[in-house]
């Protein structure tokens, strides 16, 4: 545990991300808060209300790399203003939108989502060595799978007791709030030693958008991916069993086994390749169809939590390591748009596999999506030249071998 308390001792380093934990957890919430609104308050059907949460999703997916773009040449306090006016004029009014409107502003409001996520693992890269980066995207993929816990859980829970307009009105104050702090903390996002994001300075997108950065892309994806499916296999498995209400525990031993996972592979002295992670993740996926009753699917499931955080973690690890600073916000929004993604895709193609056959099945293509997204971007990363890493002064000194084959030396 020693690197994550040095992890922490870097200045700015734990209020950056216990920021980044709070706004996140209400980014996480917002698709519940509105399924809770146009369902409860609308009084209309899931189906309308995924159709909002896509058009969200699929703002959020779009607007990454163009946030992170901007990031990278106006700096981050004033693409901090130009996403927190929108959020504010979008929540505030949510409770008074006719659905129509309501699907269109759904997806304005996700192109011009605050980007805390990308922010943070700008951050982070920007603020920690090469030896201690590991160990800080550890926490930073634990604390995302904390605000998964929490973030829709509290959602529920007071959707339940207040009114699901309030409910959009207290989401959206948290996402306001967050990115405030992040201005005000204002973290740096380049190190000292690494070149600014001037346009002379910027290399051209296919020098560092290769096969290596396709590869980490494709993983990332192909993890959420699966994430979001197993989410959904677990809940359609108890339906079937007639115990649907302890689908919440189950899934909180998931959580819990991420964040214990996440914690132990932080502390290992040397990494493991993202590949291998995804496709382990994969293999344990598969076989959690075989537990039919909450008791042995949370058993099931325990495998395949070990290894969530660890994947998450390396996947933004490689990402920091294969991008030129003056590009790292564009490339850690396509990280962001490769994650979202993942996450819209996975829920319906499982979905089709369980109607398809039994819920067993969904579990198996949860599991199936992960091994060729881990086969895909093994694939990529061989292709690609065992190159150094793309220049910077604080990354020239080692070489990054293809999608982290071989663990680089601490």
């Amino acid at each position: 545990m020693t690197s994550f308390r040095q992890v922490l001792a870097v200045p700015g380093m734990t209020p950056l991300l216990g920021i980044s934990l709070l706004a996140r957890a209400a980014i996480t919430a917002d698709a519940m808060a509105l399924t809770m609104y146009v369902v409860l308050a609308l009084d209309m059907s899931y189906a309308a209300a995924g159709a909002v949460v896509a058009a969200l999703t699929a703002g959020v997916a779009l607007g990454g790399p163009l946030l992170g773009r901007m990031i990278d040449r106006r700096g981050l306090r004033t693409v901090l203003l130009a996403t927190l006016v929108p959020q504010i004029v979008f929540w505030l009014t949510v409770p008074v939108l006719p659905y129509v409107i309501l699907l269109g502003a759904s997806f304005a409001a996700g192109l011009l989502m605050v980007p805390v996520q990308a922010v943070t693992r700008q951050a982070i890269a920007a603020m920690t060595t090469a030896g201690r980066r590991r160990a800080a995207f550890t926490l930073e993929s634990v604390a995302g799978e904390l605000s998964y816990m929490v973030g829709p859980a509290v959602v529920i829970l007071c959707a339940a007791k207040v009114s699901p307009g309030v409910v959009a009105w207290g989401v959206g104050a948290v996402i306001v709030a967050g990115g405030a702090g992040i201005a005000l903390l204002n973290p740096p996002l380049r190190a000292e030693d690494e070149a600014g994001g001037d346009a002379a300075g910027r290399p051209r997108r296919r020098e560092w958008l290769g096969a290596r950065m396709v590869a980490v892309l494709t993983m990332g994806f192909g993890a959420t991916m699966l994430l979001s499916g197993v989410d959904l296999a677990i809940v359609a498995t108890l339906q079937e069993a007639g115990q649907v209400s302890w689908a919440a525990v189950v899934i909180a031993v998931f959580g819990v086994t991420s964040v214990v996972g996440g914690l132990v592979y932080g502390a290992l002295p040397r990494p493991m390749p993202t590949w291998l992670l995804l496709g382990l993740l994969g293999l344990v996926t598969i076989p959690a169809g075989r537990a039919h009753d909450w008791p042995w699917l949370c058993v099931a499931v325990i495998g395949a939590g070990l290894l969530t955080a660890p994947t998450l973690s390396t996947v933004s690890d490689a990402v920091s390591r294969l991008t030129p600073a003056s590009v790292r916000g564009e490339a850690t929004g396509l990280q962001s748009s490769a994650l979202s993604a993942g996450f819209a895709l996975g829920s319906p193609v499982v979905g089709v596999a369980i109607d398809a056959s039994v819920p067993a099945g969904g579990f198996a293509a949860a599991g199936l999506a992960g091994l060729l997204a881990a086969l895909v971007g093994y694939l990529l990363s061989r292709r690609s030249p065992a190159a150094a890493a793309v220049p910077s002064p604080s990354s020239s000194s080692r070489a990054l071998e293809p999608c982290d084959a071989v663990a680089p030396a601490p």
